[in-house]
């Protein structure tokens, strides 16, 4: 008999060699009925993997994130298996699942994959989901595993399994198709009763461009038809919302092909709203004892090889800047910090004067691939709200616990209300990633391990994620399609410190070595934006959208009275513009609602004479007639909903 540990802490036995669907029955047929993955003291194991030893088991169902993985991993499989009944000779590679679904990469040789064979390979992967083949997993020697892919000449499962060690290479079969895989399946194919090839990409084997480019084939599926319909519902509303499509129309944001890939132009409508982004973090920041520093887009590449960032960053970096000075060389900034870490050193601070804070509006350059590039999400040019916090052992938990207010502060005035914390660690069986000693790893997890319990967050701890210099926490948003975002970031850093030989004298009259916070509760300025556009669907918070009203007069009669209202908005610091066309005044209310302007300030005879504007709100129509100061009295009650003082 083994015992086996539920998740209530209630620990249950059983015969050695049952598995986690045996456990499932025991609990409940419904249970059975729904479980479709299962983990085993940590490890993503098959529902019918036999259990031999005691230990803790989860069971997962379509509810669960493990869940939806090992769903959508044994999707990738049909979606291979269907792929491979089409094109016989297309070469597979890897087929995980991702946050929405899963992906295959596949080398078609001298064929292409268009949306028009989308259909047929749906039709062909439900058919072989009707069949109920059951996933199996089976071990098999390195040798065997080559020859099987020599013989298929895949010189890319070849390339995958060189790089395993015998004993741990595992197959996956079901039905009359077989697949390198470690693990992760749904018992069998007949769960999946929904599925949809939602698009292809070009992307180039293991990420590098030196390598073969594939053709990565997206995927999702579902275990019932109504949650694909609902899913492809959101997808179009998401379209609706894309943020280049909105950028475009609400002239917030271009490119241009002769500036250069990935590096946006702010057109004016844009610029002011990016201006009150800027502004209104100033402003908190102020509050909280931030001082704003500047520092340039450039520096000498001495700089960035001390602070690790060209190890880290080199590759991704545009290339060095040569000067006329003989093994002179500066670089594109790719991060503030070591900047900041400069401006700390010139001059002596106490144990009295810390902490010190520095922040900065500081844009930052990655030569990310072409092919990765996405409007403002990703860029090549991108301004982090960044600051730096220099602070003693002593006031970690207190700044760090501050930094955070910052950022609840931030999505509570922009609508950002479902969020989780995500405590991101380095990775323990790979710590050659990361710079520093242990024990100095060990203070900064612990610090923000308690930091976030005292404040009481919703988080979740994840190995791997940590920045090369520091653990650190992020914000994960989800949008109103329920679409998870990481927005905003804290990480506690005691190794660039110690990199620029950072210092400050104690109470004991020595030098000691201050801590570090790295802080952008934006992150850049770009992606925040793309994703507050996609999340309101242009239609921003009242404070910072670009026009708050827009006039419309019913003829050119009112243009002298349509000037002084303009001039009375102004007093109230209200931003408004006229649209003084030779329209009807139908088409001018047509045209602000698609602009997304709030309010619309229609102006007549009977406005002239009673020195009022008749108010109309976007998406909900007429409010009524008012004067200027009662409409600057709504529009202040609006802002106060989400702005509040910080």
């Amino acid at each position: 008999m083994i015992k086996i540990t539920l998740p209530d802490g209630s620990i249950k036995e059983y015969a050695i060699n049952s598995t986690a669907m045996d456990v499932a029955r025991d609990i409940s047929e419904g249970l059975a009925r729904n479980v479709i993955s299962a983990k085993f003291n940590e490890e993503i194991i098959e529902t019918t993997t036999p259990l031999t030893k005691d230990g803790s088991l989860i069971l997962f169902t379509w509810n669960n994130l493990e869940g939806k993985k090992a769903f959508w991993h044994s999707s990738a499989h049909i979606l291979a298996q269907a792929i491979q009944f089409f094109y016989s000779d297309a070469k597979l590679t890897i087929g995980p699942a991702i946050e929405n679904g899963f992906y295959y990469d596949v080398d078609f040789g001298d064929k292409t994959l268009t949306e028009s064979d989308f259909k047929k390979i749906e039709d062909k992967m439900l058919e072989f989901a009707r069949q109920k083949s059951e996933f199996k997993k089976r071990s098999i020697s390195k040798a065997e595993a080559l020859q099987t892919y020599k013989e298929e000449n895949n010189e890319f499962k070849v390339e995958l399994i060189e790089n395993l060690e015998d004993g741990e290479i595992t197959f996956c079969d079901h039905s009359d198709f077989t697949d390198l895989c470690r693990g992760g399946h749904i018992p069998n194919t007949g769960i999946i009763k929904a599925v949809k090839v939602t698009s292809v990409a070009g992307a180039y084997w293991r990420g590098d461009e030196k390598n073969k480019q594939l053709t990565r084939v997206y995927g999702i599926s579902f275990p019932k038809q109504k949650e694909l319909k609902e899913y492809l519902a959101l997808i179009e509303e998401a379209k609706k919302r894309d943020h280049r499509k909105l950028g475009k129309e609400l002239e917030l944001f271009t490119f241009s092909a002769k500036v250069g890939q990935g590096l946006p132009l702010w057109l004016p409508k844009g610029a002011a709203l990016r201006e009150r982004l800027e502004n209104f973090l100033k402003k908190a920041q102020k509050k909280a004892g931030y001082q704003m520093v500047i520092t340039p887009h450039i520096g000498q590449k001495e700089l960035y090889v001390t602070s690790g960032h060209y190890a880290k960053y080199g590759e991704d970096s545009f290339q060095p800047i040569h000067t006329p000075k003989d093994n002179e060389e500066f670089l594109l900034k790719p991060m503030n910090c070591p900047h900041h870490c400069e401006i700390f050193n010139t001059k002596p601070y106490s144990y009295k004067d810390l902490p010190v804070r520095f922040a900065e509006f500081g844009t930052v350059y990655r030569y990310e691939q072409s092919g990765e590039l996405h409007g403002l999400t990703r860029v090549r040019g991108f301004t982090q709200d960044d600051a730096h916090i220099f602070c003693t052992p002593n006031q970690l938990n207190d700044e760090f616990k501050a930094v955070i207010d910052i950022v609840n502060y931030v999505f509570s005035s922009l609508g950002f209300d479902n969020f989780t914390t995500q405590i991101s660690l380095r990775d323990p069986d790979d710590k050659e990633k990361y710079i520093g000693s242990d024990e100095n790893w060990e203070k900064a997890e612990n610090a923000i391990i308690q930091a976030t319990k005292e404040k009481g967050l919703k988080t979740v701890t994840v190995y791997g994620e940590a920045a090369f210099y520091g653990p650190k926490l992020d914000f994960m948003v989800k949008d109103v399609l329920g679409r998870s975002w990481q927005l905003g970031t804290i990480q506690v850093d005691y190794n660039l410190p110690e990199r620029f030989d950072l210092s400050y004298k104690g109470s004991d009259n020595q030098l000691h070595r201050p801590v570090m916070i790295h802080r952008a509760p934006f992150g850049s300025m770009e992606r925040f934006i793309a994703i507050l556009i996609e999340h309101t669907g242009g239609n921003f918070p009242l404070w910072l959208t670009p026009e708050q009203a827009i006039l419309l007069p019913i003829s050119e009669k009112y243009e002298i009275y349509t000037e002084k209202v303009l001039n009375l908005l102004e007093n109230y610091e209200i931003r408004a513009l006229v649209d003084d066309r030779n329209e009807k005044i139908g088409r001018k209310i047509r045209d602000a609602e698609l602009n997304k302007i709030p309010f619309m300030l229609i102006i007549g005879e009977n406005e002239e004479k009673e020195s009022t504007v008749s108010v109309r709100k976007h998406g909900e129509g007429d409010l009524g007639t008012f004067t200027v100061e009662e409409f600057s009295k709504i529009i202040q009650k609006e802002i106060d909903k989400t702005l509040k003082p910080f």
